[in-house]
C-alpha cells in the first residue's frame, strides 16, 4: 500500500537523493523510501558504544608536599580561605 503525501526537503538532502537516485539506478521514490527506512531503524537501535578506558599516566611527585594530608594539599592549592 502506498499512501501520497507532500513532503518538503531541504536543498542539500533533496541533491543526495536524486544523486543517491541516479547512482543506484532506482527512482527517486524509491531512493527516499530507502533512506527514510534505514533511517528509521537506525534511530530505534542505540548507537555503538565505545568501552570507556582510563589510561593511567605517572604524574611524578614534587618534593616537600605530603600527599597523605589533603588538608595542607587544599590550603596550598588554593590558599588558607579553602574551606
Amino acid at each position: 500500500m502506498s499512501i501520497r503525501t507532500t513532503v518538503t526537503l531541504d536543498e542539500d538532502v533533496f541533491e543526495r537523493l536524486k544523486e543517491a537516485s541516479r547512482s543506484r539506478g532506482v527512482p527517486f521514490r524509491q531512493a527516499l523510501n530507502d533512506t527514510l527506512r534505514v533511517g528509521l531503524v537506525a534511530a530505534r537501535e542505540p548507537g555503538a558504544r565505545r568501552k570507556f578506558r582510563i589510561e593511567p599516566r605517572h604524574m611524578g611527585v614534587r618534593a616537600g608536599l605530603n600527599y597523605d594530608n589533603v588538608s595542607a594539599l587544599l590550603e596550598l592549592a588554593e590558599g588558607e580561605t579553602y574551606r
